[in-house]
């Protein structure tokens, strides 16, 4: 499938506060994050590359020891293993694009 629209697509609670539509296209994955003010993701680390843009709120990341306030139009590159956690300080919407794709957002 090659076109897409967010208002055809199910969004998906994958974590508490964390409402996700998903895009595959069998090397990376685009995730469109709606997440509620307050909602953490604890500390990970995945083999993927991710890249994360905030399009709209306030987010604190914290990258292997390293906390930031992001805002609207922030751009995060979080290297494959690196260890990282972060909330939501308000309501946001985040997209993050993995490489290589990730199978446990299917």
């Amino acid at each position: 499938m090659y076109f897409h629209h967010l208002s055809q697509m199910t969004a998906r609670e994958m974590f508490p506060g964390y409402f996700g539509k998903f895009i595959h296209t069998g090397t990376s994955t685009v995730a469109f994050w709606e997440i509620k003010a307050g909602s953490p993701i604890p500390e990970h680390s995945h083999v993927h590359e991710q890249i994360m843009h905030v399009v709209e709120g306030e987010f604190e990341l914290t990258v292997d020891g390293t906390p930031q306030l992001l805002t609207a139009g922030a751009v995060v590159t979080i290297p494959s293993n690196i260890v990282h956690k972060g909330h939501a300080v308000t309501d946001c919407k985040v997209i993050d694009i993995f490489m290589p794709e990730r199978e446990d957002y299917k």
